[in-house]
């Protein structure tokens, strides 16, 4: 069995102790996000796994999108990246 060169990890430990990998990543050809790809790609950046650039590139983002989905989760988690609740908030 051979494996892919990847720069830098191929899997994390996160904080609550779950391990994250690159394996569960979201397809490169994603286009329906639903808040768990994105909080799946959020954590990726945040705890190193992938860097910011390569996740831009990989799917297809603006770093605005990205910037938006971070902070989202950084202040309310991940129930924030739900399409229904963006607008409540966004308000605060």
């Amino acid at each position: 069995m051979y494996l892919k060169k990847v720069d830098g990890p191929r899997q994390i430990t996160l904080p609550d102790g779950s391990i994250l990998s690159r394996a569960d990543l979201p397809p490169a050809e994603t286009r329906r996000w639903v808040a768990s790809r994105k909080a799946v790609v959020v954590k990726a950046v945040l705890f190193g796994l992938i860097p910011q650039s390569e996740a831009l590139e990989r799917y297809g983002l603006s770093e605005e999108e990205f910037a938006l989905w971070r902070d989202a989760v950084e202040k309310h988690g991940e129930k924030a990246l739900r399409v229904t609740t963006l607008q409540k908030y966004r308000q605060l």
